[in-house]
């Protein structure tokens, strides 16, 4: 049983050009249009969603924080701050909740230095390639694996 919960999903830098931004690699879908398509799956699973999109790495490190105690899990698409950040490793892992990394494109069909996400090794699973469908996999798999946890 999912209902009652709560998800977080962080949106990093550069996520708020979707649509707009390189549409052969992410498609022509706004961010905007995805969370909309999320919350509504959300919705239908009883699930209540908090999100944030920022350019910066420390007001994602700060949301996490603060919004820990008030979340089951994370869907995170970190953007390039996957390749990058340790800080938003540590940040996650800290919140003692579970997440799941998400990208619209597969990063290991693209240039080398995507290759490596400081992220994954923390994750309960990673979904990538399917652009705006990712999130709604990521949503899935995450109140899948909390169901597992709360038997």
């Amino acid at each position: 049983m999912t209902g009652g919960r709560r998800i977080g999903v962080l949106h990093g830098p550069n996520l708020n050009l979707l649509g707009s931004r390189e549409p052969a690699v992410y498609g022509d879908e706004t961010l905007e249009a995805i969370e909309g398509r999320l919350r509504e799956r959300a919705a239908e699973r009883g699930v209540e969603l908090v999100s944030v999109q920022s350019n910066s790495e420390g007001e994602l490190v700060n949301w996490i924080q603060s919004g820990a105690a008030e979340v089951d899990g994370w869907l995170v698409n970190a953007g390039g701050l996957t390749h990058t950040s340790v800080s938003l490793r540590d940040a996650l892992l800290a919140s003692g909740r579970p997440f799941v990394e998400v990208h619209l494109s597969n990063p290991h069909a693209r240039e080398p230095f995507r290759h490596r996400s400081f992220l994954a090794g923390a994750a309960v699973g990673i979904v990538v390639g399917f652009r705006g469908e990712s999130y709604l996999l990521a949503l899935d798999g995450l109140l899948a694996h909390l169901g597992r946890a709360g038997e």
